[in-house]
């Protein structure tokens, strides 16, 4: 094998020829490097303070506990008293999460893999596993990451006892870190090849009144810690809130409100004005300056001589108003590939057509989200039920507690619901017709399981049997358009 890396010796019969052309070379014009350079690496005194605050810096040293803290706490802020930012927060972990993941399991054996589901259901009902999971999400949303503790909780009402309990990121830090210790950072230690080895969990959260600044914390096994986070750049150990980007706009948002409403309220202040077009020291009659007149209604006034009155014009709110606060909804929304009309719960200004164009990008960023959460956490916390739940007698089949079974699984997720059910089961229909898609595929996009829809219709059809009830026809196949034409409606879809 080393063989393959010696460098024989031979004689070098080309070294004159090398000696000709290097000669020949050093003859020749020095040829000029070529010179290019992009604009946007250009300093001048227009841009000159607007990258003053570009770096060089890693992503966790971008991203130090100072830094973090502060995003934490503005974005936190912004959550709790703007309700746009609270309303983006809230509809972004009810849609990515909804009413909370389902367990297939795929072992083969149909019998155990429904006592598995069952009990699983069971455990996730007892502990709360669907509101965690959305807590976990709007946590990354304006705290930049969650992190969950499996531990043994003997009192909620499950045969298994393990339990999911949230930390918030405040809590997981390492106050006496020192730069000496390579594979640390704030909160977590690595070992040689990247890994999480263990987690500093401090024993009070730092925002509590009881609080003491003392150093002590609890070194967690990352065996028993989920950590759920995004990473935007390579390195990054710890993250940052999802709304980081917007958190100007929502000041920005608040500021124009705030002023638009001020300027209306001055200008309500006053009902009208006194003016002359008289010289001074004319002929008007003399009025003291800024003395106010209080005015009754339905009431003819008349005037000091010389005299007139004029009514304030309302100018607030400006006729931008609303189309500022659209655009910079419409960005703020932006940096978590939302549509606007979902950020704003307001879609009259959409069509069919376009609202189910803007929610297709919307749509498969919960795809990608909800993939995220299934391998980062829904499967360690399976793996860890499973572990547990395999001790206790009679919960699951014998054959889970052999070694080497099989734990394959999968999960299903809310389906996402149609704006008009009918175009969506006569596409449906043509789809299973043409054998272009499966019922396992159809089921999952509705987030049911087709193995456990079958057995219910199956149920219901065979009591439908017992009891002399004639079943209806296929609707769907009743009302199914027919290839090649188009409903009353599909030329204004069209547009």
């Amino acid at each position: 094998m080393l063989g393959l890396f010696r460098t024989s010796r031979r004689p070098d019969n080309d070294a004159p020829k090398r000696e000709t052309q290097r000669a020949v070379a050093m003859t020749l014009p020095l040829r000029r490097g070529l010179q290019a350079r992009y604009d946007a690496a250009v300093t001048t005194d227009g841009n000159r303070r607007h990258w003053a605050n570009a770096d060089g810096l890693s992503a966790d040293s971008a991203a130090n506990p100072e830094v973090r803290r502060v995003l934490r706490n503005r974005a936190r802020y912004e959550v709790a008293n703007n309700s746009y930012a609270r309303g983006i927060v809230c509809t972004l972990a009810n849609d990515v999460v909804g009413t909370g993941p389902r367990l297939q399991m795929l072992t083969g054996d149909p019998d155990a893999d429904r006592r598995i589901e069952s009990a699983f259901t069971d455990w996730a009902c007892a502990v709360g596993l669907a509101a965690k999971l959305r807590s976990m999400r709007m946590a990354r949303a304006d705290s930049g990451e969650s992190f969950m503790l499996l531990a043994r909780n003997p009192r909620h009402a499950s045969p298994v006892q393990l339990d999911v309990r949230l930390i918030e990121a405040d809590q997981i830090a390492t106050p006496d870190l020192r730069t000496t210790q390579p594979r640390a950072i704030d909160g977590i230690v690595f070992d040689e090849f990247g890994n999480p080895l263990q987690y500093h969990v401090l024993k009070q959260h730092p925002g509590d009144l009881r609080w003491t600044t003392g150093l002590e914390y609890d070194r967690i096994p990352a065996a028993v810690i989920i950590h759920y986070f995004r990473a935007d750049r390579p390195g990054q150990s710890r993250g940052i809130p999802d709304i980081t980007p917007a958190l100007p706009l929502f000041a920005q948002l608040r500021r124009f409100t705030l002023a638009v409403i001020a300027a209306a309220e001055t200008a309500a202040d006053f009902a009208g004005v006194l003016y002359t077009d008289a010289p001074a020291n004319g002929e008007a009659e003399d009025v003291e300056p800024m003395d106010a007149i209080e005015l009754e209604q339905r009431m003819l006034l008349t005037m000091p001589g010389g005299w007139k009155m004029a009514q304030l014009k309302a100018e607030q709110p400006a006729t931008t108003y609303a189309e500022f606060k659209r655009e910079i909804l419409n960005e703020i929304a932006r940096c978590l590939s939302m549509p606007f009309n979902v950020a704003a719960g307001n879609s009259s200004g959409y069509n069919y057509a376009s609202g189910r164009l803007d929610h297709q990008t919307y749509f498969k960023s919960i795809r990608i989200e909800q993939a995220n959460i299934e391998r980062t956490v829904l499967d360690r916390i399976f793996d860890a039920w499973l572990d547990e739940a395999v001790l206790v007698e009679d919960l699951l089949p014998q054959s889970m507690r052999m070694r080497g079974a099989s734990r394959k699984h999968q999960w299903f997720w809310d389906g996402n619901e149609h704006v008009d059910p009918a175009k969506e089961a006569n596409a449906q229909a043509t789809r299973i017709e043409s054998r272009t898609t499966s019922l396992a595929r159809e089921y999952a996009r509705q987030g049911l399981d087709w193995e456990a829809e079958l057995r219910q219709i199956a149920k219901e059809r065979e009591l439908m049997a017992s009891l002399g009830i004639q079943p209806e026809p296929d609707v769907a196949s009743a009302t199914a358009t027919p290839v090649g034409t188009k409903d009353e409606d599909d030329d204004e879809d069209d547009a």
